[in-house]
């Protein structure tokens, strides 16, 4: 067997998670994606194969609070503090947590606590 990068690893605990996780539109999957620059959030109804509600380190609003330090564990508070509010103004107050793979740990697991003391319910 040949050795795998870390994203092909990352991929694979994706999948393996997908297969469990699934967003209806009365309980959206809130899925999140790290990149080097930015965080991203999106909270999607799997059903309908649409994203309801989206946010980004990488939109104007937010990296100008964050003086473009776009990738650190405060923006991921502010990103999480975001993706409820929008969340709720579009009416949805339950998610199931989809982590992308990555470690319940850091920017992820603050993205998360953040949302959750904003009023999304996991």
């Amino acid at each position: 067997m040949a050795v795998q990068s870390r994203t092909q690893q990352r991929k694979r605990r994706q999948q393996r998670a997908r297969t469990r996780l699934h967003g209806t539109a009365s309980r959206p999957r809130l899925a999140v994606f790290r990149s080097n620059k930015f965080l991203y959030a999106q909270l999607i109804d799997d059903d309908a194969r649409k994203t309801i509600v989206s946010a980004s380190t990488q939109q104007k609003d937010l990296s100008t609070q964050l003086e473009n330090r776009t990738a650190t564990v405060a923006a991921a508070e502010l990103l999480g503090k975001t993706i409820a509010e929008r969340g709720k103004a579009a009416g949805v107050a339950q998610v199931c947590f989809d982590r992308g793979g990555y470690r319940y740990h850091g920017r992820v697991k603050a993205l998360a606590s953040a949302a959750r003391e904003a009023g999304l319910e996991f």
